[in-house]
């Protein structure tokens, strides 16, 4: 009857039925703080207290969707399609779609890594990037649950291999730091290398959901493709440059001041003054923008104030403890419940990055006692933390690649990307992090 349990598996299981995703984290929080001994005005008080969390989140999200609005307004987007349809040609052979398709895949994956660790925008670019192409996709009937996996397999395991950008977030200021205060000797350059084994089970999850699960055509309505998409304009190119510019403003003030709402206000003022979008339009542009953002934004509040019941229950204490109880003498089993327990958690509050401080203080010891060597104790640490980033409903994992991807309203977040992913990358990092806590 622990109070996390219950509350991520009631979550999941709503989900899965269709309910909204607000709907099931507001219900999952408040059953899972009842039966963790809150009243239910301690629980609402709880839960409403952490909405706050995500409240910045969910301002970003707005900010993005008016920025991508504007973007797409400049013509840019226009000629980025354009371009592809060029390469794909009017008569196009069955190894050309498929070449075009390649290059397509890769250009996303290649922007997904990128945001991670060489231009760290996080999921900036999705709600930029994608809604354009979708067209394109449909055109080539690409299986958008394909194209989330690509995107979430370089928004997650790239931070947690590369040393980099929200890499050195994780690995250095989290995971090593967390490693060390709880008597773990670590070099820097260990992390990668204890990662290396559970980042390639991502990659084989990746593999399979490219060339198997994903690879046969799927149908989508062009029709609601182009009510969702503004209105075809004609290039006009003191608008393309207008347009490169705000993105450049928008990308260095973020970087500068680790700050996504400043970046894209600054990027729609320049869109405004510099006449791609007129002053009379701009609150109808911002609203669309906001409009097409508004479920993400209200699922990552909700979730924040889910994380926040879940913390106040003191579950997930008394969860790591009870299944500490089990591990003793036996190594192979206390490995696989660890990183099991790590799913759990992150499955509720939806980021590893909040994650690893929770459990680190119970697992390291126990790493310790057992007999994990430093490397098997970074793989585990590192890996149960992880867990469930891709392939929870409340993470930026799944939202980012929902966001671009549903600009039309034909894919669903929970069967669409929080599934395919949860398929595709935990139950891999599961098997591969339990070769790794065995075999370092």
């Amino acid at each position: 009857m622990n109070p996390v349990v219950i509350a991520v598996a009631l979550m999941l299981v709503l989900s899965l039925l269709r309910i909204n995703v607000v709907v099931s984290l507001a219900i999952g929080a408040i059953v899972g703080g009842l039966i963790g001994g809150l009243s239910l005005e301690q629980t609402l008080s709880t839960f409403s207290g952490g909405l706050g969390g995500g409240a910045e989140i969910a301002l970003s999200y707005a900010m993005l969707g008016a920025f991508a609005v504007a973007i797409s307004r400049s013509g840019i987007t226009d000629l980025l399609a354009r371009k592809v349809i060029s390469q794909l040609g009017k008569d196009a052979s069955s190894s050309r779609i498929l070449w075009v398709k390649a290059l397509l895949l890769s250009s996303v994956l290649g922007v997904s890594i990128s945001s991670q660790n060489l231009i760290p925008v996080h999921i900036a670019f999705i709600p930029i990037l994608i809604p354009p192409l979708l067209h394109v996709m449909a055109q080539m009937k690409i299986d958008r649950r394909q194209v989330a996996c690509v995107i979430t397999f370089g928004l997650t395991a790239t931070y947690m291999l590369l040393p980099v950008g929200f890499g050195g977030i994780f690995l250095n200021n989290i995971l090593a730091k967390n490693l060390i205060d709880n008597g773990v000797p670590v070099e820097h350059s260990q992390l990668p290398l204890a990662m290396a084994i559970p980042v390639l089970g991502m990659f084989v999850g990746l593999l399979i959901a490219v060339f198997f699960s994903y690879r046969k055509p799927r149908q989508y309505d062009l029709e609601k493709i182009l009510a969702a998409e503004p209105e075809t304009v004609d290039l006009n190119l003191n608008h393309i440059w207008v347009a490169l510019l705000a993105i450049a403003v928008a990308l260095g003030l973020q970087l500068m001041t680790n700050s996504i709402v400043l970046g894209a206000l600054a990027g729609f003022v320049i869109f405004t003054c510099g006449g791609v979008i007129k002053f009379r339009e701009s609150q109808d542009a911002f609203t669309q923008g906001v409009r097409m953002m508004s479920l993400i934004g209200f699922i990552m509040i909700s979730a924040a104030g889910f994380a926040a019941v879940m913390k106040e229950t003191h579950g997930v204490e008394s969860l790591v403890q009870a299944v500490s109880g089990m591990m003793a003498g036996h190594k192979g089993l206390a490995a696989f419940l660890m990183l099991l327990v790590g799913l759990l958690i992150t499955m509720g509050i939806g980021s590893s990055f909040s994650t690893v401080p929770i459990i680190a203080t119970i697992y390291v010891p126990l790493c310790l006692h057992l007999g994990f060597s430093p490397l098997a104790t970074i793989s585990l640490v590192g890996t149960a933390g992880a867990l469930g980033d891709a392939g929870s409903p409340a993470s930026d994992s799944t939202l980012g690649p929902t966001s671009g991807l549903n600009a039309d309203g034909q894919h669903d977040h929970i069967w669409d990307s929080v599934v395919p992913t949860f398929i595709h990358y935990n139950i891999p990092l599961i098997i591969f992090g339990w070769i790794a806590a065995m075999v370092l």
